[in-house]
């Protein structure tokens, strides 16, 4: 898959699976960057409210409460969540995954902790370290759509297609109408030169209910990659501004003469 098609299809997205700092995708340790003031200056568990409130906050922000609370309370499960996806917003990916580690020692069976484990992996383009921690959440949560997303946007990135393509239905088949599940599934298949289908499938994905922006976008990079570009055009002028969309249409133009 080319790397902007990954990145695409990576943004549309989550006992312990990695026992060992040198087991992770992440290299070697990095110093981490203070986020909250330390443990015995830690503030008491904070309201649903003032939680609430901190999710709207930007990452960075965020990233500060949520250490606080993790500070004031370690076993506190929400709290390391919150902040591993904050730290993954970040790009902090090795301090990301450590927090999700956390809250996974208390709970190996943590179905969100091994999806976002699985997210923080993706995110640092290191798709085999997701391959355990989503398979684990989908045999937990068989139901869930996002294990099988996730396992199969993290196969791509390895290398293993055949695994990708069967994780991809599988999402599929549980999610029939969730336009993430196809939209991810519609850059795998254009990232593999099935272009056609994967106009076909975010095509469908665009006229559904909860339809973001991305997969809006997903289906313009699609189009554009087809040499249509007057409909791709359309498209990134709805949600984009101008020079993000100049930039874009020249990207698109080279590409599809090769």
């Amino acid at each position: 898959m080319c790397r902007k098609l990954a990145l695409a299809a990576t943004a549309l997205i989550t006992g312990m699976i990695l026992t060992t700092p040198q087991a992770h995708a992440f290299g070697a340790p990095k110093k981490p960057v203070p986020v909250a003031a330390p443990a015995e200056d830690a503030k008491p568990r904070a309201s649903a409210e003032q939680r609430a409130t901190a999710e709207r906050m930007d990452p960075l922000s965020r990233a500060a409460f949520w250490a606080a609370q993790v500070n004031a309370d370690p076993k506190d499960g929400e709290a390391g969540l919150r902040l591993a996806a904050a730290l993954r917003a970040l790009g902090r990916y090795q301090e990301a995954y450590e927090a999700a580690q956390s809250v996974l020692v208390m709970n190996p069976n943590d179905v969100e902790a091994l999806l976002e484990t699985a997210r923080v992996a993706l995110a640092d383009n290191q798709g085999f370290f997701a391959i355990a921690p989503a398979t684990k959440a989908m045999a937990l949560a068989p139901k869930d759509w996002r294990a099988p997303s996730l396992l199969a946007v993290g196969c791509d990135q390895a290398g293993r297609p055949a695994e990708a393509l069967a994780a991809h239905r599988k999402a599929m088949a549980v999610a029939p109408d969730n336009p993430l599940v196809l939209s991810n599934a519609a850059m795998f298949q254009a990232g593999q030169g099935d272009r056609a289908g994967a106009e076909a499938l975010l095509r469908r994905a665009v006229t559904l209910p909860g339809a973001t922006i991305q997969v809006r976008q997903n289906l313009a990079l699609v189009l554009g990659l087809e040499g249509k570009m007057s409909e791709a055009e359309a498209l990134q002028r709805q949600d984009l501004p101008p020079q993000m969309v100049d930039n874009n249409l020249a990207y698109l133009k080279a590409a599809a003469l090769r």
